[in-house]
């Protein structure tokens, strides 16, 4: 597939289309670096800085490395970098987020040190960790990137979990259906504020959650991903598959 579709939407975008790009293999990751590419120097055309919050799971990874790799003119000197959540485990465990960005991705690009603010996973005092990052969030990110699970949640917004209803506050602690179960994770009130979101989705197994997400009904308590119905949403063919409004 070699370009792009509008999915119809559930009611809760009142009809408006949706942007979905379907892209197979290496083209889905070359689309998700082109998406954060172009939303950046969007940006940085209006501004001086940019704040961007990463995510973390398998499917950014390789995003990240096709980034480091294929756009070394991108203005990373201005960026800001946050994250959408973390597991509560040390910044060089295998399981941390902050790990796999840095190898990925922040220690390839000149990006200061200084201007990459990760939550602190390791306190043993999760909310005062939750409320340290928050103090740091600009009141909007600017580039917001979303991964989606098999259960259809996002950052670690879990299906039925409270942090769904949270209104206040930006950061809260969270527990996964699956280890490691502590974590820390952005909130609605984030997702909702960014100026440019995309999810970015692939493999067979989220397929279902893809299409309850896109054409089912509007129940963000039962799939958290449909916080960013209004971002780009990009997938590849498997996680399309059960898409009706795609044509192929």
């Amino acid at each position: 597939m070699d370009e792009d579709y509008e999915v119809q939407a559930n009611s809760a975008r009142r009809g408006q289309p949706l942007r979905v790009v379907v892209r197979e293999g290496e083209e889905f990751v070359a689309a998700a670096a082109a998406w954060f590419s172009e939303a950046v120097g969007s940006v940085l055309a209006e501004r001086k800085r940019c704040t961007v919050a990463l995510a973390g799971g398998n499917t950014p990874r390789a995003i990240y490395e096709h980034l480091a790799e294929r756009y070394v003119d991108l203005p990373w000197s201005l960026l800001d970098v946050y994250f959408g959540d973390e597991r509560q485990v040390p910044p060089d465990d295998p399981a941390s987020n902050y790990r796999m960005a840095r190898e990925a991705l922040l220690s390839r690009v000149p990006i200061d040190p200084a201007r990459v603010f990760r939550m602190a996973g390791e306190r043993a005092d999760a909310m005062a960790a939750a409320r340290e990052y928050e103090s740091l969030l600009p009141t909007a990110l600017d580039v917001l990137m979303l991964g989606m699970g098999v259960d259809g949640h996002t950052a670690s917004l879990f299906p039925g979990a409270p942090q769904l209803a949270e209104r206040q506050r930006l950061v809260l602690p969270s527990t996964s259906p699956s280890p490691p179960a502590r974590r820390l994770t952005i909130t609605p009130p984030v997702i909702e504020a960014s100026r440019h979101l995309a999810v970015f989705t692939a493999g067979a197994a989220k397929a279902p959650a893809v299409a309850g997400a896109l054409e089912g009904n509007f129940d963000p308590l039962e799939l958290p991903v449909q916080l960013a119905l209004r971002g780009s949403w990009i997938l590849d063919p498997e996680a399309a598959s059960l898409l009706r409004s795609v044509r192929t």
